[in-house]
């Protein structure tokens, strides 16, 4: 064991990377079909739309706020491409480039609410998610978009070489992640504004500025994942991204973001949304009934919230006795 190594330091530091490790190897030794090359694939395939989405979701809960409309404006972004598609004759990269600006231009609303009407971010956004769903709706009539081209389906069905291009897609949004957060003033920013907001506004921090910009960048990141699951699906489905949001919140938290903002690490969040998408591959390869897989990920929610509450309970109990 290497001079100065602490067991519980590396516990407390690199807890979310044991849990993943264990949750790993548990559904290994379950099922057979687990270590598989197609499966493993496929788990990785899958978490790419919650790890894309997880990226700027992390933003918003460091700046202590929510987003409960990426699970919407995924479905949105996907919807508005595939009808400009199809109905309108756009060229595919045209029309993503507009699904992209309508989902940011919900990201913008949301700000506008949060920071000019002071509607909590909560409220905001439930109240969006649900006025976003019922335009998908509205758009495709209840019924799914399809018809495109089949060169569409790289996005979200190619490979480069042996490795899935969602999977390219969301190592790429988590180092832009990165190095936004940990190389950029703004990502100071976003650390300063969760973790006191006044005391970052009287340092000259635009703190309006940069809710617009973590929340349509939340929006943004949620379109990206809408785009990949349209080409994935290869149909735009008036369902799709119902619910995720509760997934992506999970993976966020799980993986060390404090649910009060301005602490934890991008680097947790891989692992959480790698237990996420483990944890659900695994349950399905065991046969383990849909509902009870909604339970596990709820108790998975509370836990993790807890733990970061308790965490800093005992965090402030050990700073007042010293």
């Amino acid at each position: 064991m290497p001079k100065g190594f602490s067991l519980k330091k590396s516990i407390r530091k690199h807890g979310i990377f044991y849990v993943c490790i264990v949750v790993f190897i548990f559904f290994a030794v379950a099922s057979d079909a687990f270590l598989t090359r197609n499966n493993l694939m496929n788990v990785m395939r899958q978490v790419s739309m919650l790890g894309i989405t997880a990226v700027g979701m992390t933003c918003v809960i460091l700046t202590s706020g929510i987003d409960l409309t990426v699970g919407s404006v995924l479905g949105l972004t996907g919807t508005v491409a595939a009808k400009l598609m199809v109905e309108a004759g756009f060229h595919p990269v045209a029309a993503v480039i507009f699904a992209l600006l309508a989902a940011c231009l919900f990201g913008a609303l949301s700000a506008f609410l949060i920071t000019s009407v002071r509607i909590p971010p909560l409220i905001t956004t439930l109240g969006l998610m649900g006025t976003i769903r019922g335009i998908i709706y509205i758009l495709c009539g209840g019924l799914p978009v399809y018809g495109f081209t089949k060169a569409f389906k790289v996005i979200g069905q190619g490979y480069v070489g042996i490795i899935p291009v969602p999977v390219i897609i969301m190592v790429l949004i988590f180092i832009i992640g990165h190095l936004f957060l940990n190389r950029s003033k703004y990502g100071r920013y976003i650390y300063g504004l969760g973790g006191n907001e006044e005391a970052a506004r009287l340092s000259g921090v635009n703190i309006r500025g940069m809710k617009y910009l973590t929340y349509m960048f939340s929006s943004l990141c949620a379109g990206i994942a809408g785009i990949v699951m349209l080409s994935r699906l290869f149909s735009a489905q008036p369902t799709t991204g119902a619910g995720f949001e509760m997934n992506v919140i999970t993976a966020v938290v799980l993986g060390g973001i404090s649910i009060a903002g301005g602490e934890g690490k991008l680097s947790g969040v891989v692992a959480g949304v790698l237990i996420i998408g483990v944890l659900t591959n695994g349950m399905i390869l065991l046969n383990i009934d849909s509902y009870w897989q909604m339970v596990v990920q709820g108790i998975v929610l509370l836990i993790a919230v807890g733990v970061d509450q308790l965490g800093k309970t005992l965090h402030s109990k050990s700073k007042n006795e010293a």
